[in-house]
């Protein structure tokens, strides 16, 4: 089926079920399958046709899993766009895409010369329009959607995934009995990201359960949302369930509907995998993914002990492939590049796709896709009983509270600055973010800046999460006789992690 089919099964079974919950509704899933045709049918009006881009900057509430659904039903192609993004990175998403209609939020601004902006208040599919079901074709293996990603060169590419792409991880889920239709599931990190939309609502739709759109991620807002919704599972990185363990107002019945949350995107300092297992009984539960798989290509069963880069055996529709430099598999235990396949054996061999690939960036394309297998850039091994570890990561990303922060994007806006000749961007490690983001500054000869003046220079351009919090000024910064830049020789610069 099509992500737009996703709603079918359960409409036909019990329309009266709850589907959807947000700050501005509660839908059942006939409703929610009216309200999908609504909004599918209101962006055709504004000329959306298959294989046009839509884009969307929308909070976690209702709106936001309507509008994907509409989208989908038209054939066309999301592209979520996550509103702590500075405003010129949302322009380029825009661009890049070629997005048609981007669906925005009252509060996000954007130039309207870049797309016909739509302004969405909340419940805006709600109750008014065409409910009929759009008569488009649409191929299960067509794209449904692009997620950006920051690339090594320091501008975001895009993951172009098929409607087969997002709907099988649930698909998987839902065979296996992982959660179930009683289940309710949460999603409280941003579903402007395309992998929440596949962990979240894709994967409550496919098994009849509700999905809760959870808009706060402090503590007492997430103890709030699981209380009042009786949310079973989420997703989320260990900041947030560290903080929820921790919170001296919140009750342990408040979390009582609450069983083993997922977390990924970070390490687990010892002191929070403590919290975990005295909460759930269990380890911690660690994935680990990547937006071009989509999401987790291994998970962990909780009951392993935690080893530095255990994060589990494959999915049951991936095959891990360990391959050296010439693309050859290596011997178990020995590190090389870390590859996703399709899985050889069991249920679900052959189901799995890579990406469809990078939009408009063939010989990356090429080059992530060599040999019919996804090469991640990470470095790792498998060992004999099939557990996949990580030992380092290539292309440099550093992990801050689950958020991706690749150097290069944040180098090359540091060095737009005119007082900077050239800059190193690295991660220092950090007990509760796991990393923190830092620079080492080499200014122009002659010029001047301090960090305060670098900082706001970056908040103007990138992220908040992605702006260096301490900057170290040099000389001149190490190279080597290649002049690549030698990172290991300025950690010293910032001493060790409070």
């Amino acid at each position: 089926m099509t992500v737009g089919e996703v709603l079918d099964r359960q409409v036909a079974r019990d329309p009266e079920r709850l589907a959807l919950v947000g700050r501005s509704g509660r839908l059942g899933y006939g409703e929610l399958d009216r309200a999908a045709n609504r909004a599918a049918n209101a962006l055709a009006a504004l000329g959306v046709t298959r294989g046009d881009r839509v884009a969307a900057c929308l909070p976690n509430d209702v709106d936001i899993v309507i509008a994907f659904l509409g989208v989908a039903r038209l054939g066309a192609i999301w592209v979520g766009v996550n509103k702590p993004l500075a405003a010129p990175e949302k322009a380029y998403l825009l661009r890049d895409s070629g997005a048609r209609v981007f669906l925005a939020a009252p509060d996000v601004a954007l130039p309207e010369t870049l797309a016909q902006r739509i302004e969405v208040a909340p419940g805006s599919f709600a109750n008014e329009g065409d409910e009929s079901r759009p008569r488009v074709p649409v191929d299960p293996h067509d794209p449904a959607a692009i997620a950006y990603t920051s690339g090594t060169t320091g501008f975001p590419k895009g993951a172009v995934h098929s409607h087969h792409n997002l709907l099988l991880p649930g698909a998987v889920a839902a065979a296996a009995g992982t959660y179930g239709p009683e289940l309710r599931q949460g999603v409280l990190l941003p579903l402007t990201i395309l992998n929440l939309m596949v962990l979240g609502p894709l994967v409550a739709f496919q098994d009849g359960s509700a999905l809760v759109c959870m808009d706060r991620i402090d503590a007492l807002g997430v103890a709030e949302w699981v209380r009042r919704e009786r949310v079973g599972h989420f997703a989320a990185v260990p900041t947030v369930l560290y903080d929820l363990l921790t919170h001296p107002e919140i009750r342990r019945e408040d979390l009582a509907s609450l069983r083993r949350p997922e977390v990924g995107g970070a390490e687990c300092p010892e002191e929070f995998r403590a919290l975990y297992r005295e909460r759930f009984g269990h380890e911690v539960t660690i994935g680990y993914g990547m937006t071009e798989a989509p999401t987790a290509v291994t998970r962990s069963d909780g009951r392993a002990a935690p080893r530095p880069g255990l994060c589990g055996k494959p999915v049951p529709q991936i095959e891990i492939l360990i391959l050296d430099e010439k693309d050859q598999p290596v011997e178990p235990g020995e590190v090389g590049e870390i590859c996703v396949a399709p899985a050889r054996s069991g249920p679900w061999v052959g189901a799995y796709t890579p990406m469809l690939g990078y939009w408009n960036q063939p010989k990356e394309t090429e080059k992530a896709l060599r040999g019919g297998v996804y090469h991640t850039g990470d470095l790792g091994f498998v060992d004999e009983q099939g557990d996949v570890y990580i030992r380092g990561r290539r292309n440099e990303l550093i992990l801050r509270g689950g958020a991706n922060v690749y150097p290069a994007e944040v180098e090359r806006v540091l060095c737009e600055h005119p007082a900077v000749a050239a800059c190193a961007v690295l991660g220092r490690p950090d007990p509760r973010l796991g990393q923190r983001v830092v620079a080492a500054v080499q200014l122009a000869a002659g010029a001047a800046a301090d960090a305060a003046q670098l900082a706001a220079f970056g908040r103007e351009r990138l992220a908040r999460y992605k702006v260096p919090e301490e900057f170290a000024f040099v000389a001149a910064l190490p190279r080597n006789a290649m002049g690549k830049v030698q990172k290991r020789e300025l950690e010293p610069l910032f001493g060790a992690p409070e």
